[in-house]
């Protein structure tokens, strides 16, 4: 793999959505590693965040995922709610993208962040493996990206979900490897 057509993307590691998912602690250990071997080895990091403006106007209520948050989160500080969290916080030279739907590409402008930084693989962690990891890993591999996905610096609120993603889903678009074969 050629390092300056890589970059690592770290998804939706908000300290907001990891609260709800048990036992964390691994998956940010892991994360902060794959963060550190690509500074290390001048990978670009890219972080991914899911976010909206004030009051939510970007949801509709036809959306069945984001319209049942809308009703919670309307009244919610979005800058607190889109903070990474505290052991995985971006330093200067990282990138941080804000997406609006669950793909990290519905909304934001990763694409031309990746053209820009003429990357052709990606190399995926976040959570949920249903959610950003899926939609992401579907529509980059639609776009002719190389993709792998870090398997144990993902993780889902379903663990059955989890392995059949890695197991079935991903390997037919992606190479599924653990955090100590990237490091």
């Amino acid at each position: 793999m050629e390092n300056k057509k890589t970059a690592l993307l770290v998804m939706d590691m908000q300290s907001s959505i990891l609260s709800n998912l048990p036992d964390t602690q691994e998956l940010v250990s892991n994360v902060k590693e794959a963060i550190k071997t690509a500074r290390n080895r001048q990978i670009p990091v890219i972080y991914i965040t899911v976010g909206f403006r004030q009051g939510m106007p970007e949801i509709s209520p036809k959306n069945k995922i984001f319209s049942g948050l809308k009703q919670h989160m309307v009244n919610l500080d979005m800058k607190e709610w889109v903070a990474i969290h505290p052991e995985l916080i971006p330093e200067e030279q990282d990138i941080v993208i804000t997406k609006r739907r669950i793909s990290a590409f519905t909304g934001s402008d990763l694409e031309v962040v990746l053209r820009g930084l003429d990357i052709q693989h990606l190399v995926l962690t976040g959570v949920s493996t249903s959610g950003v990891v899926l939609s992401t890993v579907r529509e980059a591999a639609d776009k002719d990206y190389n993709l792998t996905v870090i398997e144990d610096c993902c993780k889902d609120g379903d663990e059955e979900v989890h392995n059949v993603l890695m197991r079935k889903v991903f390997p037919r678009q992606a190479d599924v490897i653990k955090i100590n074969d990237w490091i």
